[in-house]
């Protein structure tokens, strides 16, 4: 799942899956209470939509400098930095 420059790998979904594993990638900015907030309610949709256990749901924010992102042929350092919701 894809959203501007972020990135989210979401292993959680079979039944062969007891621990659901999140991976989300980020440009470099978002503060702690930003990421706790992400955490917070990555989990919370993974406990009301698919019913997995909080206590086994791992969730990894990896923050990416904007000179080692390419998007569009270009490095995102490069583009005007995108409007803040």
């Amino acid at each position: 799942m894809k959203l501007g420059h972020e990135q989210f790998s979401l292993d959680a979904l079979g039944e062969d899956h007891q621990m659901p594993y999140v991976n989300i990638r980020i440009t470099k900015g978002a503060t702690k209470d930003q990421k706790a907030q992400i955490v917070r309610e990555v989990t919370d949709t993974l406990v009301r939509v698919l019913g997995k256990n909080p206590a086994n749901t791992h969730i990894v924010i990896d923050e990416i400098e904007r000179e080692n992102w390419g998007h569009e042929g270009r490095l995102v350092a490069d583009k005007p930095a995108a409007p803040k919701a």
